[in-house]
């Protein structure tokens, strides 16, 4: 099976879920003279611009990720398609939990920890699936060039660091939901700056190929 017609239905995925992250961003209409002002509204609504902000960051990364990953797959076949439909399961989640997680962030108190928790765990779940999308095209030998070792070992390890901070968030946001969040934020920072070894081109000159993808 061709990959073009999975990145398509891919894509559609990534376009709807990071639409419907902005339809919560709405502030109340312009009132009477004792109605608070835009700037009061503004900082009050901080949790859905922040939730926002993160959640947009961290669906664009696993969409350039996801790009990148399919680019270097050579055939498709039944569990591939499989593992790509339950990460996208966990991506058209995250408007969900984004909106569900700003509206108890605003009230504070132990419902939005439990909001903050299924916030993360839904990045730890995004995270999970596609290392193991990344890690079926390798143990199948589904890529049109092979990695070497030493470029596997490091995104695995790159994977690890991602997934290993959403599963400490979700615990975090027992005893602070706002520095779960931050700490989302964080993760999605790392991985928009970080930047990956590239494969070893003709003679060994490193600066040609694609990089590698990222969780």
């Amino acid at each position: 099976m061709n990959s073009g017609r999975l990145e398509a239905f891919s894509d559609g995925v990534f376009a709807v879920a990071i639409t419907l992250l902005a339809l919560d961003l709405a502030v109340p209409h312009p009132g009477g003279p004792h109605h608070p002002s835009l700037t009061d509204q503004l900082s009050e609504h901080w949790p859905s611009f922040a939730a926002y902000l993160v959640s947009f960051l961290t669906i664009g990364i696993i969409w350039v990720n996801h790009h990148t990953l399919f680019n270097n797959i050579a055939h498709i076949d039944r569990p591939l398609l499989f593992l790509n439909l339950l990460m996208l399961f966990f991506v058209v989640s995250i408007p969900f939990v984004t909106t569900t997680f700003a509206d108890y962030l605003r009230d504070g108190g132990f419902q939005a920890s439990v909001a903050g928790a299924i916030y993360n765990g839904v990045f730890a779940g995004m995270g999970v699936s596609f290392a193991l999308l990344f890690w079926w095209t390798i143990r199948h030998e589904h890529l049109k060039t092979a990695l070497p070792p030493g470029a596997i070992l490091t995104a695995v390890i790159r994977f690890g660091i991602g997934n290993v901070a959403y599963l400490a968030a979700v615990g975090v946001a027992f005893a602070s939901p706002a520095a779960a969040l931050l700490m989302s934020g964080l993760v999605a920072v790392y991985y928009v700056f970080e930047q990956t070894p590239r494969r070893n081109g003709p003679r060994g000159d490193p600066t040609t190929g694609d990089e590698q993808p990222q969780p």
